[in-house]
Parts: C-alpha cells; structure tokens; sequence
C-alpha cells in the first residue's frame, strides 16, 4: 500500500512577494519561486512562462526556480523535484517506488470564502526512483539523466540532499484541493487533522506532512473526487 508526503512548494509571499490564484471552481496557476542560486546555464525568468498571474514589473526578468517540475508545463519534460533541506530530505528520502509525492502551495482565493488565501494540494508524482544527494553524484551518465532537467541539477554546484524522479502517472492537477478551511488559510481541514501526521497547529502550511497508507488512500480518493467534480 503506497504512502504519501506533501511539501509546500510555489510562490508565496517571501518568494517573490506574491502568490499565485486559485478560483471558486478550483483552477489554479502553478508558479515558481524565484532561483536564487548561480546556474550552470541561464535559466528561465517569469516573463518567460506562460502566466496568467499578474507578476509585478520588477520581478520579470527574475530568473526562476522551476521545481517541482511537470511535463507539459512551464517547457518542462519530465517530473522531477529536488530539496537542500534537510526538514524535506528526511522525508522525502523515506518514499519508495509506486508511493506519492504530494505538493502543496499557498494561493490567494478569488471566491467569496472570508479567508484571502488559503493552502491547497496542487500536484502529485508516483514515485519512480528517490535518490541522495551523494546517491546521484554517483550514477552512470544514463541514470542521472532522469535528473538532468532539475533545478538543483542546473545550479553550479549542485547542492541537492534527495532527488525524486516521478512517473508518467504524474501530474499537475486541474484543480486544487483545499487544505484550509475556508475561514482562515491558517486554519487547516480535516485533510491535514486527520489523515496526516501533524496537528495543525502553528504554520503547518510550511511543514512536509505525512500520510500512512490508509490515509493516502483517504486522501486520494478526495483528490479524484476533486478532479472530476
């Protein structure tokens, strides 16, 4: 039976200052942070993706870090993500074949809810490989090309803790699945205080979150409800 962790990732108001939409139907937009590490090669800016969001003038040709990445999006091919982190890497490097890595982000609401943002479930991997930081550096040329398109692989140096590799099974979803209450973004639903291991105190939008077998089958089931309502 497949477990499942979820990570907060995208823009938020540190980085760059602002967040992405989420709408009354559940369509969002998926936006970076900004890269904030040298590179090998140049990296995209936000005017370089396709973005609906409205990104402020000064933040333009602001080089970002696109990660996770999804195919299909944002120029992306593959599904990768990589942490420096050792609060994520710990997790993360817990995850095996076939289990899911969940994202997270913080979207600003455009509904009537009288919260103004709240945290919502934005997109998955079916794990197909997790390796270490010191895993990758030794791999064969063929293997680390499953990587060769992450953010942390194109920073010169590389400096990832763990890196996952997810499989076509993969996806950014259509739309977002609520982790917050509507009445305040801080205050989490039943998502977070019952099927994961956190209690939903204090910023839990900021903390990975873990979920045991059954309650990633609980929780998955909310997602495809979701995606075909």
């Amino acid at each position: 039976m497949p477990r499942a962790v979820a990570i907060n990732v995208g823009a938020n108001t540190n980085l760059p200052g602002f967040r992405a939409p989420v709408f009354p139907d559940g369509r969002f937009e998926y936006v970076p942070i900004p890269e904030r590490e040298p590179t090998r090669e140049p990296v995209p800016t936000y005017a370089d993706l396709d973005l609906s969001t409205d990104v402020p003038d000064d933040h333009l040709e602001t080089p970002v870090h696109l990660d996770p990445e999804f195919a299909g999006v944002h120029g992306s091919e593959a599904y990768t993500y990589g942490d420096e982190h050792a609060v994520k890497a710990g997790p993360l490097s817990s995850l095996t074949r076939g289990d899911f890595l969940l994202f997270y982000a913080t979207l600003s609401r455009r509904d009537d809810a009288p919260a103004d943002w709240g945290a919502f479930l934005v997109g998955e991997f079916r794990v197909a490989r997790v390796v270490s930081g010191e895993e990758y550096e030794d791999l064969d040329p063929a293997a680390k090309e499953a990587f060769s398109s992450n953010a942390h692989v194109e920073r010169d140096p590389f400096d990832a803790r763990v890196l996952v590799a997810g499989d076509d099974d993969s996806r950014l979803f259509d739309r977002a699945v609520p982790l917050s209450e509507p009445g305040a973004g801080a205050d989490a639903n039943r998502l977070v205080t019952s099927l994961s291991n956190d209690s939903g105190k204090g910023p839990w939008w900021r903390r990975p979150l873990r979920f045991d077998a059954e309650a990633t089958a609980s929780l998955r089931e909310r997602i495809r409800e979701k995606q075909d309502s």
